[in-house]
């Protein structure tokens, strides 16, 4: 099964160089590797102890955070490198200041393991959520390093817990302690005899509150927004506007921000082409002149997360695609969330959806018809929602305490 996987990592890497001659990101994924070891030879002191910290992408990493933010506070004597598997992750935080060091993660090789853990010498790893590189896994367990996944979340669907998964099982025999994010997944590891398990929860929630508290005073959107009711549409995709635009168009009683996921030119062009209402993008107006506008695009990144607090409705994108993106960023400010039907495979949605804080709409009416709820004068179903979005956010934080105090044996 070893060689398989092997054979797997190398026909992934050659697909991937392929694909680079045709697609951006691609590309990116494989001349960011180019140099890895030899940055990380240069930026290494050796007198220094680090903590590895590995996320897959940018979700991953906000998981991730603030266990950094809290060790560089409470365990100052350690640095932190911080890898990324996917572009998406590392071309976003590359210059992320909480990490001493930032790069991508090698190939998962036997090779390539056994020389970056030579390099980096990590005191402790800490892999986010859903990553299990067997090779490195190795290493680190036969180099007695200290190993643990965090926020992470298990399936029964997992080849884990599968009859022929006796190879994919070894693999988590290499963590030194898993900490799990609901009772499921402890159940479902006891089944495989996998017990060092702890249910901690989700570190977004306390990501996302650490947020709220700080969020940024953004002049042009209070300007934009005014007295106005105002729905809020966040990492939207094109299968997501083509729902939202139309009720958009009809309800001039209502101001709408949009902020889609991907802010290329071509796509930002088409929202614009399908808005019959005055539009502002938000890098190409100012204070005063963005309140002529019905409807804000905003076209730039990082602004999202502090944009929610404006509104009373969020509406969250990729539902219609691979899976929604982040709801508690818009949850923790109490504000109902929206979102497509492809959302079963993240555990907040869900959750939100069975207590009445979030809902999934499957069309344009289905959206229309909430939107019309809410948005009434009075509206019972509103109130509830928010409440219970609100206490949903409230009750699930302190999982960043409780991996801290497991690890390190430090109280925050």
């Amino acid at each position: 099964m070893r060689l398989i996987y092997d054979l797997g990592i190398q026909l992934y890497s050659g697909g991937a160089w392929i694909a680079s001659f045709f697609d951006d990101k691609a590309k990116k994924f494989v001349e960011g590797r180019k140099n890895v070891f030899q940055t990380l030879s240069d930026k290494i002191d050796p007198q220094s102890k680090y903590v590895w910290i590995h996320a897959a992408s940018l979700g991953e990493f906000e998981q991730g955070r603030p266990i950094i933010e809290k060790l560089k506070v409470i365990k100052p004597e350690y640095k932190i490198i911080l890898t990324f598997f996917s572009p998406s992750g590392y071309e976003v935080r590359k210059n992320y200041e909480g990490a001493d060091i930032v790069c991508y993660l090698p190939m998962d090789t036997s090779w390539n393991a056994k020389r970056f853990l030579s390099i980096v010498r990590p005191s402790y790893a800490i892999f986010i959520k859903y990553e299990f590189w067997k090779n490195y896994l190795s290493c680190l367990k036969k180099q007695n390093i200290p190993t643990y996944i965090v926020s992470a979340i298990f399936r029964p669907s997992q080849a884990f817990f599968k009859w022929y998964g006796g190879w994919y099982r070894s693999v988590l025999k290499n963590f030194t302690h898993l900490f799990v994010q609901n009772k499921e997944s402890k159940e479902l590891l006891a089944s495989i005899d996998v017990t060092n398990v702890s249910l901690a929860g989700d570190t977004r929630f306390d990501r996302v509150k650490d947020i709220a508290e700080r969020a940024k005073q953004l002049p042009i959107v209070e300007s934009f927004v005014g007295d106005s009711k105002v729905f809020i549409a966040g990492s939207s995709w094109p299968k997501d506007e083509a729902i939202l635009i139309p009720y958009i168009n009809e309800h001039p009683e209502l101001k709408f921000i949009i902020a889609p996921h991907e802010i290329h030119e071509e796509h930002i062009s088409k929202i614009l082409s399908m808005m019959k209402r005055p539009c502002a993008r938000y890098t190409q107006t100012n204070e005063e002149d963005v309140k002529n506008a019905d409807c804000l695009i905003v076209d730039c990144f990082g602004l999202l997360s502090s944009i929610y607090r404006y509104g009373q409705v969020a509406y969250i994108g990729g539902g219609f695609g691979v899976g929604i993106h982040n709801i508690l960023e818009a949850a923790v400010y109490g504000i109902p969330v929206m979102f497509g039907p492809n959302y079963k495979k993240f555990k907040e949605a869900v959750d939100m959806v069975e207590r009445g804080g979030a809902y999934s709409i499957s069309n344009e009416r289905e959206f229309a018809h909430l939107m019309d709820d809410f948005y009434s004068d009075d509206s019972i179903l509103y109130h509830k929602t928010a409440e219970v979005a609100a206490a949903y956010s409230d009750e699930n934080k302190g999982a960043t305490e409780k991996v801290i105090l497991k690890i390190f044996e430090v109280n925050l």
